[in-house]
């Protein structure tokens, strides 16, 4: 008999739908406010007394990397609070520490009180896992690829406005730290549109069917998953290597004109410009045509267009190749974390996410520290290089490490409102084997078992 009270399609569809586009601006948002400062931070040492001569490019090394150190330890633990309590609440706890810390950053009168305040924020970041995580439990199984390619989108291209806005306001106002206030400002709203708007499908888990940290711990290493933490971990380096060095890579190719936070702030955005043209485009394409491939066709791609960045000579030259980094490296998160989605049950994705996060976070604590470190020591050409490497080593593990087919641990006709439940599937239910398989596809498997009963 029929269920009179079922949520119609078109209804279900509308509803996933709005909470995806709304975490994909409050994804933006965020992004934006974490990266606003970026083009200017180094600028921003030299006016609290770091020297140059190697100094500035170290510690701006040291704060875009100590945050991540911090939540790459925590993030495990936000993961498994928000499996129990609802991964909005850990949306609203993440978004509101960063508008907090950025306004306490714009008081700070020395290096040790900016390092002190990054560290704290990164105690209580993670908004990215979280988000993943909100994402991933409220659409269908068949467009978390799609979904979580936008939601990336949403991350990169905020991260990379910001710069290019941050840019702006201090050249225009004439004030570093008033762009700490206006990210402070940003976080703002974020909060408020998620706590106003974003609707959360969440049935808490029994006490006694709670797993434990451990349990978990133990049952992602079971799951086959650690090859992909590795390639998250490699992957954020990859991006995040060149993040201390590029105001000063700009303003070796121009030389100290006026608007150098702005020209800075545009060769961080253009990625993102890049990306979004691009990162939809990879987003769908991975549910077709398989996670594995995509990831091994952006890696190589980003290998190849990152190494000749070391050998421009000119501003034009050096945001070329930014907009082509750009158009691969939208594809390597969220093919990654929609594979990961793929091999773990949805009561069990927020402490999945929240163990990516720690890698990805391992990759962007090491990538800045150490793109910091070369440029100091080797000079700044040499993290281009490096990063370029990083990509291929990543492309060689993820050919040989990855396997084509994993195991597939979600039901095929999973919907939104079963993202909590830990009920199993029927016994008559459809799994298939490979995670590469196409949302059509797999409607046909199911419609041919439906014919054959």
């Amino acid at each position: 008999m029929p269920n009179m009270f079922a949520v119609s399609p078109s209804s279900e569809e509308r509803t996933w739908r709005r909470t995806l586009w709304l975490m994909v601006a409050v994804q933006f948002i965020v992004s934006a406010s974490l990266t606003v400062q970026s083009p200017m931070l180094p600028l921003f040492l030299l006016q609290i007394g770091v020297e140059k001569g190697g100094a500035v490019e170290f510690w701006a090394g040291v704060l875009n990397s100590v945050n991540f150190l911090i939540a790459a330890l925590v993030s495990p633990i936000w993961g498994s609070i928000g499996d129990r309590y609802g991964r909005k609440m850990m949306v609203l706890r993440s978004s509101l520490a960063i508008c907090i810390f950025m306004a306490l950053m714009g008081l700070s009168q020395s290096l040790w009180q900016l390092v002190m305040l990054r560290a704290l924020m990164g105690m209580f970041s993670g908004f990215s896992a979280t988000a993943i995580a909100l994402v991933a439990t409220q659409v269908p199984e068949n467009r978390l690829g799609f979904s979580l390619g936008w939601l990336s989108t949403g991350q990169l291209v905020g991260a990379l406005f910001g710069p290019v806005l941050g840019g702006i306001i201090a050249d225009a106002s004439g004030s570093y730290r008033f762009v700490f206030f206006c990210t402070s400002a940003l976080a703002a709203i974020a909060v408020t549109l998620a706590w106003l708007f974003v609707k959360e499908r969440f049935t808490p888990v029994r006490e006694r069917d709670r797993p434990s940290i451990v349990s978990n711990f133990r049952l992602l290493a079971a799951s086959g998953l650690l090859p992909l933490f590795a390639v998250l971990a490699m992957a954020q380096f990859g991006v995040r290597t060149v993040q201390p060095v590029v105001t000063l890579f700009v303003e070796q190719l121009t030389g100290p004109v006026p608007a150098l936070a702005t020209l800075a702030g545009f060769a961080f955005s253009v990625t993102g410009i890049s990306d979004v043209l691009f990162s939809p485009f990879l987003g769908k394409r991975s549910d077709m045509l398989g996670y594995r491939r995509v990831l091994l066709i952006s890696l190589f791609g980003a290998a190849l267009v990152s190494i000749p960045q070391a050998l421009v000579d000119s501003y034009w030259q050096f945001v070329a190749f930014r907009f082509a980094v750009g158009m691969f490296v939208g594809g390597l998160v969220p093919t990654a974390n929609a594979l990961v989605g793929r091999m773990v049950e949805p009561a069990r994705r927020g402490v999945a996410y929240g163990v990516t996060a720690s890698a990805g976070f391992l990759g962007s604590f090491l990538g800045p520290i150490t793109g910091g470190s070369l440029a100091a020591s080797f000079g700044l050409r040499s993290v281009f290089l490096v990063t370029g490497l990083m990509f291929l080593v990543n492309f060689v593990w993820v050919y040989f490490v990855v396997p084509v087919q994993v195991p597939d641990r979600r039901p095929l006709n999973f919907s939104p409102a079963d993202a909590d439940a830990d009920a199993r599937p029927a016994e008559d239910e459809v799994r298939p084997l490979d995670p590469n398989l196409s949302a059509d596809a797999a409607s046909e498997r199911t419609k041919e078992h439906g014919s054959a009963k």
